[in-house]
């Protein structure tokens, strides 16, 4: 009976340290995963691609956030930041001129573009005449 008791406890002991280890594994995993996740308020660091803005069209109508567009403010739209976000839009030419803007809009609509700029944000930049233009967004806030 003592040897069948201790052969049990020997099996049920290797069974827990497995379990605990299969535990262990799993928990790691999980805290690096976590660690791997940004916050809202990171979401993005650094972005590159196509910078675009909206003027007239949509003077008075309401942003994503609520707010009336007036093209006056510094402000955009992007796909994903929260709004109340600023970032710094820098044009990636040789002019290198910059402006922080607060996002309260989702856009821009084309795939092929990161972000439209308030009117007066693309003026900041020299982006009015152009249209459109390579820009690297940093996260500021």
């Amino acid at each position: 009976m003592l040897s069948v008791i201790k052969r049990m406890k020997g099996r049920y002991l290797s069974g827990i340290l497995v379990l605990l280890l299969i535990l262990l594994q799993t928990s790691g995993c999980t805290i690096k995963i976590e660690l791997g996740r940004r916050s809202a308020e990171e979401s993005v660091g650094v972005e590159r691609g196509l910078a675009s803005w909206y003027g007239p069209g949509f003077y008075g109508k309401r942003t994503a956030s609520g707010e009336i567009y007036t093209g006056r403010e510094l402000t955009a739209a992007h796909r994903s930041l929260p709004f109340g976000t600023k970032v710094r839009v820098t044009r990636l030419d040789d002019t290198g001129r910059s402006v922080v803007v607060r996002i309260n809009d989702r856009g821009p609509l084309r795939e092929d573009r990161i972000i439209d700029l308030s009117e007066r944000a693309a003026k900041e930049i020299g982006l009015k005449g152009e249209g459109f233009t390579e820009v690297m967004i940093e996260t500021i806030k």
